[in-house]
């Protein structure tokens, strides 16, 4: 289910995944950071190369694309705000936008109250597409809006985990340091969150063959 919900969102992810050519754009980051705090030009360069992982980040996490947009730039305007006093490494410079990213989404969700109404759009959005797979007893999009609404109704910690181990590849210590825990206890949550995941997909399937 998580590698068929990946696959429908390829079209978010044109750049995202880091690989032999993105490892190599990486090792630069390190100048282009120091020059981005003092220098527009720089810094204009630096977005360009995160906006693609961070917007896709917050399309995982929201489900909207205008409303991850929105997002997306509150995220860069907190950079712009804070760049200058970020001290570490490339890798860590990308795990530290997961982090923005990560607070932004959870902060939209708490102050516009819009889970129900995300919810919705997870069903609209699920019907608008084209699932990699058949089922003899439900419709791909079905199991699309099964999947969005179980993960919106986790709590923020665990769509987070799953969201950046199994969307966005980070290993568990990457999300460790951008979540502040140990690796233990995000394996553990991990697996907590999986488990919760499975059985809420459980309930709302029975409530779709229900309503049939």
């Amino acid at each position: 289910m998580i590698v068929m919900m990946v696959g429908t969102s390829s079209k978010f992810s044109q750049e995202s995944k880091i690989g032999a050519d993105d490892e190599n754009r990486v090792s630069n980051d390190g100048r282009l950071i120091s020059e981005a705090a003092s220098d527009p030009e720089a810094f204009a360069r630096l977005y360009r190369r995160h906006y693609d992982a961070v917007f896709r980040y917050c399309v995982h996490r929201l489900f909207e694309r205008q409303t991850a947009e929105d997002v997306t730039s509150a995220v860069f305007l907190k950079v712009v705000e804070n760049l200058h006093r970020f001290r570490g490494t490339e890798r860590q410079f990308r795990n530290w936008l997961y982090k923005i990213a990560t607070n932004a989404v959870n902060d939209h969700l708490r102050k516009t109250a819009r889970r129900a109404d995300l919810l919705k759009v997870a069903v609209e959005y699920a019907n608008n597409q084209v699932a990699d797979c058949e089922s003899a007893t439900e419709k791909p999009d079905e199991k699309m809006a099964i999947l969005r609404k179980a993960m919106l109704d986790l709590r923020p910690r665990y769509q987070t985990i799953i969201t950046l181990r199994f969307f966005e590849n980070l290993k568990l210590t990457e999300i460790a340091e951008v979540l502040g825990s140990s690796d233990g206890t995000i394996r553990s949550q991990l697996a907590r969150a999986l488990a919760k995941l499975r059985n809420k997909m459980g309930t709302f399937q029975k409530e779709v063959l229900e309503d049939d």
